[in-house]
């Protein structure tokens, strides 16, 4: 008695007809005028962490990113949050508090 493990060679047929989609990558838009997004440089938090608020498809975001250096010129990294301006009010509801909890 022999197990096998997978799909046997007529599901692997039917399998191949009906596979999802090729995966596209994304188009790299950091230097593209496309006026998809405006962005207000606010302030430096650290060396490589900006805090800035930029309109993207038509809704604000206040954006907390960090950034790296790529052939001399800033780019926003990977790790970040952007709020949106419910989320950015429910943030600042709560200053006093997280204060408090700081001292």
């Amino acid at each position: 008695m022999s197990f096998k493990r997978g799909k046997g060679k007529d599901e692997e047929d039917n399998i191949s007809e009906h596979a999802p989609p090729k995966k596209t990558s994304k188009k790299d838009t950091s230097g593209d005028d496309s006026g998809d997004e405006d962005t207000i440089f606010i302030c430096d938090v650290s060396k490589n962490r900006r805090v800035s608020v930029r309109n993207w498809q038509g809704k604000v975001f206040v954006d907390i990113r960090e950034f790296y250096m790529k052939d001399g010129k800033q780019m926003p990294g990977k790790k970040g949050i952007s709020l949106s301006m419910d989320q950015w009010k429910e943030l600042r509801a709560h200053v006093d508090e997280i204060d408090k909890a700081l001292s």
